[in-house]
Formats: structure tokens, sequence, C-alpha cells
């Protein structure tokens, strides 16, 4: 089916815009032979004037880089082309959306910028978006006050997400981060024949307790969420934090925005619940039963991981990232961390006493 393009003009430059292209075959070669020339006309096909300077900055599921800038207020920007076939266009502005109102309210996200009233730029390839470059360091799991600072910003944005649920983004849950990713696994044969059956009884012992888990947890409350807020998408300041990176936005349990900033033992991890939650109270009240998920989530976190990897191994550009995976040394460490997995899901879950 044919669509019609737009062609404007905008600082002597002309671009195209094709509103809900099909993406087809030539969308995905384009994607995976993305070249530096096509990044920097890319960009400048929406009106900046590039000095030629671009790093390829560390993402895998979608293509992000820094490009240099001449004539501007800001020396860098920073474009992500997103990856053909896994979002809608709907489910991309709705992440859009939900980060421009969050930074509206002064909280330190980093939105899409808006090029003539437009955050999902199109070429006749390709589908992208332009951030603000911000930098800074890893979150740091051992500083409290570092954990109750993200907590208040946490508490902060599941306090306005509640008003306005996702209708596009998906839902974490069992399957589709479970049994989705351990199927996959399965058919396409990934796993060495003589760990297939470790790896099969495993996963279903451990997605078995997760459902448990979630019947212990009961009736929980689902709302938009970041989704994946490890320390790297947390870009820490002298003047606080730059949180970035919501392509993995969708409807969670709050803990799932929270138990990422947890490391070390079960001491530590309860020393850095406190403190997220001393922050994530002051803005936003927390369901206590939600402790029950975490390892859930972890073990959800795991399984889906490898899929994720299994999914795109064709990619190139997964193959030079991850020269480790899919061999037999990689199953075998997979299926220890399991193993370890499957005891510490039947633990207590960590106590708050807020």
């Amino acid at each position: 089916m044919a669509c019609s393009a737009r062609v404007t003009q905008h600082n002597n430059r002309t671009f195209i815009t094709v509103p809900n292209s099909p993406l087809t075959d030539n969308h995905n070669q384009a994607y995976a032979n993305l070249s530096p020339d096509e990044v920097l006309n890319s960009v400048e096909a929406f009106g900046f004037r590039c000095d030629g300077r671009l790093l390829a900055l560390n993402s895998y599921e979608n293509r992000v880089y820094r490009v240099g800038l001449e004539d501007s207020d800001d020396s860098n920007v920073v474009v992500k082309f997103y990856r053909p076939n896994r979002w809608s266009d709907e489910s991309i502005l709705e992440e859009h959306t939900f980060t421009q109102r969050l930074f509206e309210q002064e909280i330190p996200v980093i939105a899409p910028l808006s090029v003539e009233g437009e955050t999902l730029l199109k070429t006749e390839h390709f589908r992208l978006a332009l951030f603000k470059n911000r930098g800074g360091r890893a979150l740091d799991l051992e500083d409290f006050d570092q954990l109750e600072q993200m907590g208040r910003f946490m508490g902060r944005i599941h306090k306005l997400s509640q008003s306005q649920p996702f209708k596009h983004r998906p839902t974490l849950d069992i399957q589709s981060f479970g049994h989705q990713p351990r199927d996959y696994i399965l058919t396409h044969q990934f796993i060495p024949p003589e760990l297939v059956e470790a790896y099969q009884t495993l996963t279903d012992q451990l997605l078995l307790s997760a459902e448990q888990s979630y019947q212990r947890a009961g009736d929980i409350n689902l709302i938009p969420c970041h989704g994946d807020g490890h320390p790297s998408n947390i870009l820490w300041t002298d003047d606080g934090p730059h949180i970035v990176d919501f392509d993995d936005a969708r409807t969670a349990p709050a803990i799932q925005d929270l138990w990422m900033f947890l490391s070390g033992d079960r001491i530590d991890q309860t020393a850095g619940l406190d403190a997220v939650l001393a922050g994530y109270t002051e803005f936003n009240e927390f369901d206590a039963r939600e402790l029950h998920l975490i390892e859930a989530l972890r073990t959800l976190r795991l399984i889906h991981y490898y899929g994720w990897l299994a999914k795109r191994w064709e990619d190139p550009a997964f193959k030079r990232a991850f020269p480790w995976f899919n061999t037999q040394r990689c199953w075998e460490d997979h299926i220890l961390s399991l193993r370890e997995q499957a005891a510490l899901i039947h633990e207590e879950p960590l106590t708050w006493f807020g």
C-alpha cells in the first residue's frame, strides 16, 4: 500500500516524513546497514548542522548516536533510530508524551525534542527521535542519599503516571517476560542438547514460583512505569540525576522501578530499600505487598534477557557486542544463575517498617 510522503523545508534543508508508513524488509535492511553518513544526513534533514563528530552510544535494541553540532546552544545532540517492527508509532508517541509530561513537572527526565511539532521523526527508511545530550555517571547503589533522592523522583513519576494509564504500551507479566522468551529459546534450539532438560525443568519451576509470588502479593495496582530503571539509566551529576531511556516503559507494579536500585546481601538490600522508600513515600503511597514480587521480577528479567539476546542474535551488532552469548559456557552459567534464583525466590520477602 502506497503512503503519501510530506516534503517540507527547514533551515534551507529538505526533509521527508512518511506518516504511518508500513515497515518492510527495506526498512530492516536499511536499519541493519545504517552508516555514519546516513546518521549525519538524517539529523541534518531536520534542520541541524552537523560538524562531523559521531559516537555510537551503548544501545543495541535501537541505534543511538551522539552527534556534534555547529551553531547550536548545545554542542551535541543524541539521535535514536528505532528498530523496525518493535514498537508501533502509537506506542512510541505514548512514551514521548509520558516523558514530556514528566519533564513539564520538572522531573529530570530526558524528553525528545520537538521539530515542527513532531517528536517521532520519519525519513524514507527510518523512524528516529532527537534528544539533548546529557552526561553523568551511574547511580551509586551504596550511596543512601542518592537512593533516597531516586525514591523521591520515582514517587513523583508514579504519582503522575497513575492519572493517565498506557493504552499502547505492553504490560510486564509472566507470559511475555517468562514463558515467551523461554519458549523461543527452546523452540529455536539455542540450548545445547545435553542442557535442554535441565533448562526446561528449572524454568518450569521458576515460572510456577513467580506465579505463586504474584498470588501472595494479591490484587496489586499496575501503573505506567519506566520499566528498566537499572543504574546505567540514571546519569548522576553534582546537581542530581538525569533519568534516561524510557524505551521499555510499560504497565507494571511500582516495585519494578525500585528493585533494581537494591544491591548486596539481604542486610544491604533492606537498608537500601528503607532509603528508597523513605524518599518514595514523601510523594506517593507504597503497597508493601509488592515486596513479594522482587525475586519474581528478578527471575523474569533473567529469563527475558537471554530470550532477548536469542531473538536478536542474527543482528551483527549483537554478535559483536555479546561474543560470549550462545556458547556452552554461556548456557551453563545461565542455568547456574537460574538455580541460585530458584533458592532466592522462596525466601521471605524483604521487610519494610515504613
